[in-house]
């Protein structure tokens, strides 16, 4: 797994965890607010890295590998963890863990375990493989129907072709299988009080499931609506707002 370090001389550290389809840039416009104030911390997650050839493994392997680079590396107190839809599912999987001090917690649109049957949870990776897959394999067109929550340019499909192009048909598939069933610890007693879950006003429906889990499990999670935002449209498009928003969360603790 790459690390990437940006802002080295600030005391505070922010880890970021970005999506699936996308790679470590997907933080390209938020990384030179954050690091004027913040030491920024952006994992390549394996499957998605240029630099190392890999496949994903799985939410909790990963988190555990962010964990043990952190630690080894004398960072075990952070200011903010931040992860989108399947970096929020292994940001979950860290508070869960507790190894690392995490004063603040951003799960924004994060993907939590499907409460249904086994059988149940092969269908919806199997339909999510399909959709993503044929994307893969037919070009920037039909990714235009995958990606449909926020209004995105030729550009915006193309880097998303080339991201898709580079990752494998196995990277697909656990990404999938991984975020919708990673394990849980049978009790949760995480540490880290000061945590939201950020919801787009484009996918309100769509995480319900998501929001319940995030209640029962962290309770004390406060949840807030993003407006004018599809699912992982905040960092790209409005980097401004992500960085209010991550200011806001730090300073509150």
């Amino acid at each position: 797994m790459t690390i990437h370090e940006f802002g080295k001389k600030n005391k505070q550290v922010v880890v970021l965890i970005h999506p699936s389809i996308v790679m470590w840039d997907y933080f390209e416009y938020v990384i030179p607010l954050l690091e004027k104030k913040y030491h920024v911390i952006v994992p390549a997650i394996p499957g998605y890295d240029p630099d190392e050839k890999g496949d994903f493994s799985s939410v909790e392997e990963i988190a555990k590998g962010i964990e043990r680079w952190l630690i080894i590396n004398g960072y075990k107190d952070v200011a903010c963890v931040y992860g989108c839809s399947m970096g929020g599912s292994i940001v979950i999987r860290m508070l869960a863990n507790n190894r690392v001090n995490i004063g603040s917690a951003v799960i924004d649109g994060g993907i939590t375990p499907y409460p249904y049957p086994w059988i149940i949870t092969r269908f919806i990776a199997l339909k999510d493989f399909i959709l993503i897959y044929t994307g893969k394999i037919g070009g920037a067109k039909l990714l235009e129907k995958a990606f449909s929550t926020d209004e995105l340019s030729e550009d915006d499909v193309q880097y998303a072709a080339k991201v898709l192009k580079m990752i494998s048909a196995k990277t697909i598939w656990r990404t999938f299988d991984s975020c919708n069933n990673y394990s849980m610890p049978y009790e949760i007693h995480a540490e880290c009080r000061n945590i939201e879950y950020w919801v787009a006003e484009k996918e309100v429906k769509d995480r319900r499931v998501d929001v319940a889990y995030v209640k029962k499990v962290f309770p004390h999670t406060v949840f807030r609506k993003i407006k004018n935002v599809g699912h992982g449209g905040l960092a790209p498009f409005n980097p401004e707002k992500f960085v209010r928003g991550i200011n806001k969360i730090i300073e509150k603790k």
